[in-house]
């Protein structure tokens, strides 16, 4: 069963609609939104958090279909128990999350795509004040226009921490530099970088990472002999960070529904295990999650993608309760 809105409420949503007042007592879905959330848990005046779906794909290599991810990704999330077992309480409707309708970019190309997006996230920052912005892509190439959006309002460099099996670090791939596989090589210049998770990466991109001071690699092999890793990582986190997830970070065996799968690569536990140390102990500015290609008829994927959003945010708000 879906979820059900506050049982105080005498019934359910009509999803904010222009249905007469006739029909408020008719029991309708919960609507298309982060979690299914209620008017009141999800209006934008009350929400603390900004789902921003972006499903935008033009520069995948291998197999597509993240232009999918963000629908899936929410409609997943009416789904997901909100109890947290973590923080024993339901903190989604205590903070509140208000989802966006989805940005429609301009198909005159990906350069072009991504200076509408960059202004466009310029926008929701500016409209946002103290909210915590999510974007939910897409694919990867969407995440540098939000990261300079950030970075621009910081007078410190901030780090940004990627989940991701490829280090993104190309100058160019296939001819665009506003491609998926240049994703971090497009803030480099704003941004320090931390990767975890990394098993795919070209001689390139190692060489880029050898030749900035800022940007540090940490293969996923290396994840799996201890958690030390973890140390290595917070070490080279400025105090303002942007996580960026690549939802091909995991191993495939638990996401297999992305564009381009490799063998190995993260598991859940220690994920959230290290995603809560981070935004224990640092300050996390903004975040987003891509590369999400659902797969007809395998749901799993599509769960796991959206509990973990749902995580990423009761993380950020965990010293509410």
């Amino acid at each position: 069963m879906p979820n059900r809105p506050d049982p105080a409420h005498a019934a359910r949503t009509d999803g904010g609609s222009s249905s007469p007042e006739a029909l408020s007592e008719v029991p309708w879905e919960l609507p298309h939104r982060f979690l299914g959330l209620d008017d009141e848990a999800s209006s934008f005046d009350r929400a603390a958090a900004v789902i921003l779906p972006v499903p935008w794909e033009a520069t995948t290599s291998y197999g597509g279909g993240t232009r999918r991810g963000p629908g899936a990704i929410l409609e997943a999330s009416r789904y997901i128990e909100l109890y947290d077992q973590e923080f024993d309480l339901e903190p989604g409707p205590r903070y509140g999350v208000h989802t966006l309708p989805s940005v429609e970019l301009t198909r005159a190309g990906p350069e072009q795509a991504m200076a509408e997006l960059r202004s466009v996230h310029d926008r929701v920052l500016d409209a946002a004040g103290d909210r915590f912005v999510l974007m939910l892509g897409g694919e990867h190439a969407v995440s540098s226009p939000a990261i300079r959006s950030h970075a621009a309002r910081h007078d410190d460099r901030i780090t940004v921490l990627q989940f991701d099996a490829h280090a993104d670090l190309r100058a160019q791939y296939e001819g665009s530099p506003a491609s998926h596989a240049s994703a971090m090589a497009r803030v480099i210049d704003v941004a320090d970088v931390v990767g975890v998770g990394l098993r795919a990466v070209s001689q390139e991109e190692v060489d880029v990472a050898r030749a900035h001071d800022g940007v540090h690699l940490i293969w996923a092999d290396e994840m799996w002999r201890d958690d030390a890793w973890m140390d290595r990582a917070m070490e080279r986190l400025g105090e303002k960070v942007y996580i960026t997830f690549d939802v091909d970070y995991f191993d495939p065996s638990l996401v297999p529904s992305t564009g381009t799968p490799e063998p190995g690569g993260g598991d859940w536990y220690r994920t959230l295990h290290f995603l809560r140390r981070v935004f224990t102990e640092r300050e996390v500015i903004g975040c987003d999650v891509v590369e999400l290609a659902p797969t007809p008829g395998l749901h799993a994927p599509d769960f796991l993608v959206a509990k973990l959003v749902y995580k990423l945010l009761n993380y950020r708000f965990q010293d509410r309760y």
